[in-house]
C-alpha cells in the first residue's frame, strides 16, 4: 500500500518578495519522511483571499493532508483562517477557548490583549486547536487540513504537536552515492536502473569541485532491501 500523501501551502507576500527565506518546508518534509508519508507539492502564495482558497480546495482534494503555513497573526493581513473558513464554507467566530489562552498569556505578560490580538482566536467552526507551547496562539485543523504559524520556531512546535494524529506509512530510507563523473556520462544507465527499480525514486544531484565534474545520486524508497540492492549495482556501475 502507498505511503499517505501530503502538501503545504506557504501564505505570505514577504516570502514571495524574498525579504523572508522559508524554512518551515525543509523542516516539514523531514519530519513526514520519518513517519513515512510523501510530501508531494508546495505551493508559495501571496496574501491574496481568492488565490488562497482556490489553491486550498485543490489541494486538499488531492492529498491526504494539507499543512499551511503563515498568516495567523495579529495584522490586517493575516487573512489565512478567513480564507480556510471560505474554503470550508464555514463561519469563523472569536472561540473561547481560544480566547482564554491568550487572555491568561497576556494577563501573565502584563499585555493588553487588545482587538489586534484577539484576531489570533478568531477559529473557523468546526476545527480543533493545534497547540502552539512558543507563543501560546493557537493553530487549528480543519478535516484534513493543519493551519499553522509562518515563525519557524512555532511552526516547528506545532508540527510536534500534530505529527502524533497523523496516518503514516513505511519510513523513506536513502542513500547517496558520489560519483565522479557528469551527468551526462551517468544519465544512460542511471535512467536504465530507476526503470528496473520503478518502485524506488532516484535524484541527480551535480557538483564541480577542483574542475572535476560529478554528481551525488541519492536513491530512497521504503524497502531496505531494494534500496541497498540498487545503490550497490550503480556502485558495480560506476566504481570509485
Amino acid at each position: 500500500m502507498p505511503n499517505p500523501t501530503a502538501a503545504m501551502l506557504v501564505i505570505g507576500d514577504e516570502i514571495l518578495s524574498g525579504r523572508t527565506r522559508d524554512a518551515n518546508m525543509y523542516h516539514l518534509a523531514g519530519e513526514l519522511t520519518h513517519i513515512g508519508i510523501n510530501l508531494r507539492e508546495v505551493r508559495v502564495i501571496s496574501d491574496d483571499a481568492d488565490a488562497i482558497v482556490t489553491a486550498l480546495n485543490d489541494l486538499r482534494a488531492r492529498y491526504d493532508s494539507v499543512v499551511t503555513s503563515g498568516g495567523i497573526g495579529p495584522t490586517h493581513d493575516d487573512i489565512t483562517a478567513d480564507c480556510i473558513a471560505a474554503a470550508f464554507g464555514v463561519g469563523i467566530t472569536v472561540r473561547d477557548d481560544a480566547r482564554a489562552l491568550l487572555q491568561a498569556h497576556y494577563d501573565r505578560s502584563g499585555k493588553e490583549f487588545n482587538e489586534a490580538r484577539q484576531r489570533m482566536a478568531r477559529i473557523p467552526d468546526g476545527a480543533t486547536l493545534i497547540d502552539n507551547p512558543v507563543s501560546v496562539a493557537p493553530g487549528f485543523t480543519l478535516e484534513n487540513v493543519h493551519v499553522m504559524a509562518g515563525v519557524p520556531s512555532v511552526f516547528q512546535a506545532m508540527v510536534a504537536s500534530v505529527l502524533p494524529t497523523l496516518t503514516g506509512g513505511a519510513p523513506l530510507l536513502s542513500q547517496t552515492l558520489r560519483i565522479q563523473r557528469g551527468e551526462g556520462d551517468i544519465a544512460g544507465p542511471l535512467g536504465a536502473l530507476a526503470q528496473e527499480y520503478s518502485d524506488l525514486q532516484m535524484g541527480s544531484y551535480p557538483f564541480q569541485e577542483n574542475g572535476v565534474y560529478g554528481a551525488n545520486v541519492v536513491i530512497r524508497g521504503t524497502d531496505p532491501a531494494q534500496v541497498h540492492a540498487a545503490i550497490a549495482k550503480l556502485s558495480d556501475l560506476f566504481p570509485a
